[in-house]
């Protein structure tokens, strides 16, 4: 019951403190060309890319949030699956570790239903695989969400300062590459707002990992959120609030290694220029949380409303800086003005 309790915590702190999106603001830094003469028609762009054999109608994911035993979950997951079938973009749960441990909450991951079409990617916490998990676990996560993929995520900062947390992060790396030569589906990694370094990225191809989210600073800290549900005065979490790499530059410590991997820009992403600009850095498609969250507490439609907010701001981007489809715009380095990254 306590990872379920857990994941309404994290809600309602999120809901209370508005501090916990860090709001980093780094694409900001980053300047890009505009062409007075696009020599395009703004009806004419394809903003379209295909994923993991599905076709999204925008490179957006809609990244991991919530799961368990609550109205409340249930509700925001429904409503984001509904509105990710409605306007043809990516889905990710949040962790399903909850639904091992507590069997009504695997009704909060029976998303198919609503999305028969959207590409669905379950999710499992790493460092699991160091507290008996393993591929019996990995399979049932997929197959429960009938899911295109796995996400396994990874949590050091936040599992170190929350009271509970799983601490022992040895040996992981190896045992990743055993889940990806076991798995039957697609293995993505993610960090959950930290950034991914060189170092990690480069062991993790060795592992044969095809798709890393690099998931960065500048957006939902969630050491301040369990700082916040912590009862410990000295609890960690506020001093480590900003630590990280920040998205940009955690992209630009991937870059090297575009041939082998393919990337996720996640981690303060706001709209759809922060997405234009991290197609340009080399992301496949781009992972959002956040703004989505209030939206989906309300309703299908309230999501909808605001991914059709975000294609429109990602289409007039390609737009003014002349680019007619993502094949023009992806690690297109030369759109890229100034930065101070």
């Amino acid at each position: 019951m306590q990872t379920n309790s857990r994941k309404v915590e994290h809600i309602r702190m999120i809901e209370q403190d508005s501090g916990t999106d860090r709001d980093g603001r780094y694409f900001d830094q980053i300047q890009l060309t505009h062409r007075a003469l696009p020599e395009l028609d703004l009806a004419s762009i394809d903003p379209s890319v295909e994923v993991l054999g599905r076709k999204l109608s925008f490179p957006l994911l809609i990244s991991s949030m919530t799961g368990g035993d609550h109205e409340l979950v249930r509700t925001i997951n429904q409503n984001l699956a509904m509105a990710a079938q409605q306007t043809g973009v990516a889905l990710a749960v949040g962790s399903q570790r909850v639904m091992f441990e507590h069997a009504a909450a695997r009704r909060s991951f029976e998303l198919r239903r609503f999305a028969p079409d959207v590409l669905l990617l379950a999710n499992i916490g790493a460092v699991q695989l160091n507290y008996g998990f393993g591929i019996d676990q990995c399979r049932a996560a997929v197959e429960q969400l009938d899911a295109d993929g796995l996400y396994l995520h990874l949590n050091a900062l936040q599992e170190a300062v929350q009271p509970e947390g799983d601490t022992n992060f040895s040996g992981l790396l190896a045992k990743i590459g055993d889940i990806r030569r076991q798995l039957e589906y697609p293995l993505l990694i993610k960090e959950v707002g930290c950034g991914f370094s060189e170092q990690d990225i480069v062991g993790l191809v060795a592992q044969g990992i095809e798709f890393i989210d690099v998931a960065g600073q500048g957006g939902t800290s969630w050491s301040r959120i369990e700082h916040l549900r912590s009862q410990d005065r000295h609890n960690l979490g506020m001093l480590f609030q900003d630590w990280g790499i920040p998205t940009p530059m955690a992209l630009r410590q991937a870059a090297p290694y575009r041939d082998k991997v393919q990337i996720i820009a996640s981690g303060g992403l706001r709209n759809g220029v922060d997405m234009a600009k991290s197609v340009i850095l080399g992301a496949r498609f781009c992972g959002m949380a956040a703004p989505l969250l209030k939206p989906a507490m309300e309703s299908a439609d309230r999501v909808v409303e605001t991914i059709e907010a975000l294609r429109r701001e990602f289409i007039t981007a390609m737009f003014l800086l002349g680019v007619p489809d993502i094949a023009h715009l992806y690690g297109n380095e030369r759109l890229i003005l100034g930065d101070c990254t």
